[in-house]
């Protein structure tokens, strides 16, 4: 069972790689693009930069479920180096479990706005994309990130079960 359940987190953490890997590469070209018609047609794209910000948006929240994954946050851990490892990691699975609760919340938060940006009808200026859209990749993201950090807790807690079990 376990085995499986790891295959399947390896496969979705597989495929937010691929997928944040895909859209910088389209953020990319279409930077690029934007240039080519700028200074060598004089035709910029209108819209680039508009879509440009909303695919930087979804690699960085989605990029933050691998970050989680791999428990590689950004931390001010000078301090907690110092600490003994047991405190050490009391305090790092503290951390881990403060991030899940206030990205929790702000799921909660989210969800109104995006629910009347999407009743309403809000468009982006420039390129009419659907402003729900963009904004829910935020909660997605937070909510990735939740559930990958969590895995991760678990997966180290069962590791450390079994390394106990063969001491």
């Amino acid at each position: 069972m376990i085995p499986r359940i790891m295959g399947l987190l390896n496969g979705l953490v597989a495929i937010l790689q691929v997928l944040t890997a895909v859209l910088l590469i389209i953020a990319v070209a279409l930077n690029f693009a934007n240039i080519i018609g700028r200074y060598m047609f004089n035709a910029p794209i209108a819209s680039a930069e508009e879509v440009m910000l909303f695919l930087l948006v979804a690699v960085v929240f989605l990029g933050n479920g691998l970050v989680s994954w791999e428990g590689k946050q950004i931390r001010m851990d000078v301090i907690l180096h110092a600490l003994p490892p047991t405190a050490r990691r009391i305090l790092e699975v503290f951390a881990d479990l403060t991030m899940m609760v206030v990205s929790i919340m702000l799921i909660v938060f989210a969800w109104p706005v995006i629910d009347m940006l999407y009743d309403f009808d809000q468009r982006s200026p420039a390129a009419g994309v659907p402003l729900f859209i963009p904004q829910a990749l935020i909660p997605v993201g937070l909510g990735l990130m939740v559930f990958l950090t969590a895995a991760r807790l678990i997966k180290s807690g069962i590791r450390r079960r079994a390394d106990a079990a063969v001491d």
